[in-house]
């Protein structure tokens, strides 16, 4: 930003005073809490810049933009080097396809090292990764980086080397040494093949210095596919943000990919949850360099600022929606806790709080317990529990306290279940038969919904298509499964619709709405489940000599070493541990390795718990048991 004019002065994270940094709470802890974007103009390229955080507890940031990318710079430190977090996002970035440049920051500082950082990018993220240019004056205010050139033959043949395993033109060129290839062909290629997300330009550098941000920025423009959209085009965006205003409205973030948005249009926007609403357009904003600025439309290729969608949420696609992508690109949070105000008669203000945070972050899903009153909320980890109490102390006044942190649990299907009500056979009070099949689906495949049966059984007076009456159907499926047969969310299974009946013209959409979790329940009964604990995969680097005494204690806290290796005085051993358990090893860490051990880890999977299994207490109307649900259910009618 400071090297494209929108600043005057380099801001410093240390000291708390960077441009995307606004929040109270991110100057005064020095990280990145919640993503902002800023825009800047290099030569006829407009750059919308997305900051997003790199601290792990604050990763749904980050998923929340990945939909809206044309490109991603992935920055990784000269002195700390690849870490677990890294490796997480790298992942993602090439599972989605995002082209990404890789700029190895902080060569300024003490510790820095280039070939090291390389030779781990290579061995941990991806080996196909080009250098472009090579880092000079290590650790020091003076440390620089020199840009490779037409001139550099060891540059241009690794980069021939490189792209030629991705396209048979450049391999026969460049096996036939007679005829080499030529440079601005290779950096044609190299744009292309960064394009298509198959290699990953190298560039090091300084923020604080600004060595080596210059050529960052020519790579950005050179080596990332700028977006493409049609101003003129039906207008097609998505909201990957959401928050509140100075008056308590909401202001929708949306990147635009096609058409455009005026004041006082009537817009369409659509949710995964089936939600289908219009509103208005009430004001604009669209930022250009470096703020938001008011205007009266945003165009294809923006990032602007909408007022006036009142049920607005992330992730919703506004006008026609784009490809449908994956729900979620990260494991979800691993920890749960209660919140409690100090002040009893606050109960009212605080759900009114975490509701509004829960707008911003739905990932931390808050639960509401009826009976007892107690409020839920999930986590990635402690700092992100101390950032939701500081919030609710500074912007809504309002003291809390939270309980003991407790592992978030799922359960799985384990067979084949399924269940039918009949539409005027007891025990059956709706109007309408539905039968369900439960079949499990491979780890990590979340929960599918589909339809077997004939469309003459679908009420279509009462839905307008086939596919509305399943999204309703999905949706209701889905919010049922959050709590299973042990009070878990249901993971990885197959839901499918095998019978469908109703009555015209009394039978309403509210019989499906309301006959389907009892259907469910039923037939999830008959699958069983088991309930599995999130595991998390660690890195340890220890002296070798700590070893003996480390090795009881992971067995004590259930972790599985899977890899042991020693390199002089320095062991490291990578292997599994209960997610319930990585806080109690790293605080012994450190006395056990006299103060040098460190540790990394990140959620891998999950894994049938061995031992008593644990029941989370219920928060919904209970499916499970027919007197209970149809009991909440004539009182809420």
């Amino acid at each position: 930003m400071h090297a494209a004019g929108v600043i005057d002065e380099i801001g410093s994270v240390d000291d708390g005073n960077t441009q995307t940094d606004s929040l109270a709470l991110e100057r005064q802890r020095g990280i990145t809490i919640k993503s902002a974007v800023v825009s800047f103009v290099i030569g006829d390229v407009t750059v919308n810049l997305i900051d997003t955080p790199g601290h792990p507890d604050f990763i749904a940031e980050v998923e929340r933009v990945l939909n809206v990318l044309d490109g991603a710079v992935l920055v990784i430190s000269a002195v700390e080097g690849v870490q677990a977090q890294t490796r997480v996002l790298m992942r993602t970035l090439q599972r989605l396809r995002i082209p990404t440049l890789i700029f190895v920051n902080k060569i300024d500082r003490g510790g820095a090292q280039d070939e090291h950082v390389l030779r781990n990018i290579t061995e941990t993220l991806t080996p196909y990764v080009v250098p472009m240019g090579s880092a000079h004056g290590l650790g020091g205010r003076d440390a620089g980086f020199t840009p490779y050139g037409a001139a550099d033959g060891a540059f241009t043949a690794a980069m021939a080397d490189l792209l030629a395993r991705h396209d048979d033109a450049i391999l026969a060129a460049y096996v036939d040494d007679e005829t080499p290839v030529a440079y601005g062909r290779l950096r044609d290629e190299l744009a292309a093949q960064t394009g298509r997300a198959l290699v990953h330009p190298v560039f090091f550098g300084s923020a604080i210095t600004g060595a080596g941000v210059d050529a960052l920025i020519s790579g950005i423009t050179e080596l990332l596919p700028a977006g493409e959209g049609d101003a003129d085009g039906p207008v097609s965006g998505t909201v990957f943000k959401v928050e509140r205003g100075p008056a308590g409205e909401k202001v929708a973030y949306v990147r635009m990919f096609s058409g455009t948005v005026r004041t006082r249009d009537r817009l369409r926007f659509h949710g995964d949850d089936g939600r289908d609403d219009e509103w208005k357009v009430t004001s604009v904003r669209v930022f250009d360099r470096g703020s938001a600025v008011p205007r009266a439309s945003v165009a294809a290729g923006e990032i602007g600022q909408l007022w006036g969608l009142a049920d607005v949420r992330i992730g919703d696609a506004v006008g026609l929606p784009r490809t449908a992508s994956e729900a979620h690109h990260f494991a979800p949070p691993t920890l749960e806790t209660v919140v409690v105000p100090r002040h009893p008669g606050e109960k009212g203000a605080l759900h009114v709080a975490l509701a509004q945070l829960a707008e911003q972050d739905p990932l931390i899903n808050l639960r509401q317990d009826d009976i007892r009153q107690e409020l839920f909320l999930s986590l990635y980890g402690e700092v992100q529990k101390e950032v939701i109490q500081q919030t609710l102390t500074t912007d809504f006044d309002i003291d809390v306290d939270f309980r003991e942190t407790t592992t978030i649990c799922v359960e799985r299907p384990i067979g084949t279940g399924s269940a039918v009500e009949l539409l005027g056979k007891a025990p059956n009070p709706f109007l309408a038969t539905v039968g369900l099949r439960v079949d499990p689906a491979a780890p990590g495949s979340g929960v599918r919904f589909g339809l077997d049966v004939k469309v003459e059984s679908i009420p279509l007076y009462v839905y307008k298509a086939v596919e509305e009456f399943r999204a309703a159907l999905e949706e209701t499926v889905r919010e049922t499964l959050r709590q299973g047969l042990r009070g878990w969310q249901v993971i990885d299974c197959t839901v499918t619709l095998t019978q469908c009946g109703y009555t015209s013209p009394e039978t309403t959409a509210k019989d499906f709405r309301l006959l389907t979790p009892l259907v469910l329940m039923s037939a999830l009964k008959r699958a069983g489940t088991v309930v599995c604990e999130p595991i998390h995969r660690f890195h340890l680097e220890v002296p070798a000599d700590t070893v003996g005494a480390i090795a009881p204690v992971l067995a004590r806290l259930r972790a599985v070493p899977r890899a042991t290796a020693t390199r002089g005085p320095a062991c490291t051993l990578d292997g599994d541990i209960p997610a319930d358990r990585v806080h109690d090893l790293q605080q012994r860490l450190r006395g056990l390795t006299h103060g040098e051990g460190v540790m990394e880890s990140v959620f891998d999977h999950y894994e049938p718990i061995r031992g008593p299994v644990p029941v989370r207490r219920r928060t919904d109307h209970n499916p499970l048991s027919r007197e209970e649900y149809l009991l909440h259910v004539r009182r809420r009618v």
